[in-house]
């Protein structure tokens, strides 16, 4: 048998009995026991990340009264429509179930996925960002799994966002890549010359869009869900935040005005309530309708009436509000008091 003296970064240590057999696993699960910690990341007294759970504590140079220090991992879970991904930043591995063609199945990259910093989703693929800035896919080839074609410009990613069955990356230079289903934002070969500077990209089920550096939009993808912003282009300017329904896209401007492109029921016809949205501080969004709470503290709602617009029940009781969250289909509000 083996003493091992395993410590928390906050001086909490705990003397571990485990078989001179016992592999990296073994003991990683007897310190997330004993500590009552889900998930620890063991570093031996040299340094070194054992990150094995197969290799056995002789072979990682771990002996009888050996010092390990125990790192406790936040989990972090991602899904597609029918599978979901687990993984903890800067871990080694990530487990999948769920549908097999829709993600469930990481078993052909698993071997990749090293140092995964970020996972990502459309309804039936995932794509993760390592620590070195690439990144791995799998799942549907039709939703955004297949990479290949960009996989050599996918370098230094920082974030990625998704459509249902596209992705899009932001790079370290903070120019653009897309790939999966060019319908649907997958192809942004139209506006590539203008995606640069990107500080942050929004999507709807169909497209993509993106706010730059000067505070002006870029749009690609499907232009019935918001792809073609054609017809409010000119009132793009100085854009803080961009927030969608599943097929709209709302704009709040620095002024605090809103600016909406794309479908007309699901959000991206605001003409009704368009001198009202004054002063907006915050944007929500169902699938199919937003809300806007103003800096008096009042709100205003547009877009399909099933799906949260219609707040006329409510609307003497909707004075003083503080916060508004949302489902798929409702709306929900702080007030003051």
């Amino acid at each position: 048998m083996l003493q091992i003296n395993v410590a928390l970064p906050s001086g909490k240590r705990k003397s571990l009995t485990v078989d001179e057999s016992s592999k990296v696993g073994d003991l990683r699960i007897l310190a997330q026991q004993s500590f009552g910690q889900g998930f620890l990341k063991l570093v031996s007294a040299t340094g070194r990340c054992l990150a094995d759970p197969a290799e056995t504590l002789l072979a990682a140079g771990i002996g009888e009264g050996d010092h390990v220090t125990a790192i406790v991992q936040q989990a972090n879970l991602a899904a597609t429509e029918d599978a979901f991904a687990l993984w903890c930043c800067g871990g080694d591995r990530v487990l999948t179930w769920g549908n097999p063609e829709a993600g469930g199945d990481s078993s052909s990259v698993q071997d990749q996925l090293r140092n995964v910093q970020q996972i990502r989703a459309t309804l039936s693929a995932f794509a993760a960002i390592l620590a070195d800035g690439s990144v791995v896919t799998w799942g549907d080839p039709g939703a955004g799994s297949c990479s290949s074609d960009v996989q050599d410009q996918l370098r230094h990613v920082r974030k990625i966002e998704a459509t249902d069955s596209a992705f899009a990356a932001i790079l370290a230079d903070r120019s653009v890549n897309t790939w999966g289903d060019q319908d649907a934002g997958g192809d942004s070969s139209k506006v590539q010359d203008q995606l640069q500077n990107v500080q942050q990209i929004r999507a709807t089920n169909g497209a993509f869009a993106a706010i730059l550096a000067d505070g002006s939009v870029v749009t690609w993808g499907d232009p019935d869900v918001g792809g073609d912003s054609s017809y409010v282009q000119s009132r793009l300017d100085k854009v803080h935040q961009i927030h969608a329904t599943r097929n709209a896209f709302a704009a709040i401007l620095a002024d605090g005005s809103v600016v909406t492109w794309g479908d007309p029921e699901g959000g991206g016809d605001s003409f009704a309530v368009h001198k009202q949205l004054r002063n907006v501080q915050q944007v929500q969004a169902t699938r199919i309708a937003f809300t806007a709470n103003l800096a008096d503290g009042s709100v205003v709602t547009w877009g399909d009436p099933l799906a949260g617009n219609d707040n006329s029940e409510v609307q003497d009781r909707l004075r003083n509000v503080r916060q508004v969250q949302a489902t798929s289909y409702c709306m929900s509000a702080i007030v003051a008091d």
